[in-house]
């Protein structure tokens, strides 16, 4: 699992990623849907064992941003060349998005062999991602959006899916209201 957060105030950063390690989660994504992403990055990078990814990268600049903050990965909801090429040349892993046959194949054009699909869930869900895992057994699959405890399970289950996305696991109250523990709480089994 990556849980996928936005962290508004970068102090809290530390305190989220030691509850999802207490949960026995080791990794996030810290979107770039707040302007102080880069500043929660940096943040939650002081805890030890923590692999921080920034996500909603959408721009070169956010790539050099998101590197400097000192992310080790980079997620976007869609296939940006530009954004892509800089992530290449930096040598930040990065997984754009896709939610189309074409865009699988434009990304397997790109040498991609792992990639998000989003939204998830409004694209068809499982049966979308076993469907384009029979024609395309050279790619792994991220889905995000749309996942929550409910469904989860069902995704994992797909060979092609490396892991899920989900922001269900951070909301974003429980960060605004510092209430960490229930964090934790709330990371169940398939989770881990």
């Amino acid at each position: 699992m990556i849980p996928v957060a936005t962290i508004e105030d970068p102090a809290a950063a530390p305190a989220v990623v030691t509850a999802l390690q207490a949960g026995g989660v080791g990794c996030i994504e810290i979107t770039f849907r707040h302007p102080r992403a880069a500043d929660a990055i940096r943040e939650a990078g002081r805890v030890g064992g923590a692999l921080v990814g920034a996500g909603t990268l959408l721009t070169p600049a956010q790539v050099d941003e998101a590197l400097a903050a000192g992310a080790s990965f980079g997620v976007a909801p869609g296939l940006n060349e530009a954004v892509l090429d800089r992530a290449r040349q930096v040598g930040l892993p990065f997984f754009p998005g896709v939610a189309t046959p074409s865009e699988m194949e434009r990304a397997r054009a790109l040498g991609l062999d792992l990639v998000k699909v989003f939204p998830v869930e409004q694209l068809g869900g499982p049966a979308f991602l076993r469907a384009v895992s029979a024609v395309y057994p050279d790619l792994g699959f991220l889905p995000t959006g749309g996942i929550g405890p409910e469904n989860v399970a069902e995704y994992l289950a797909i060979p092609a899916v490396v892991a899920c996305g989900g922001s269900w696991l951070v909301r974003a109250e429980l960060i605004r209201e510092g209430r960490f523990d229930e964090i934790v709480a709330g990371l169940g089994k398939e989770t881990r």
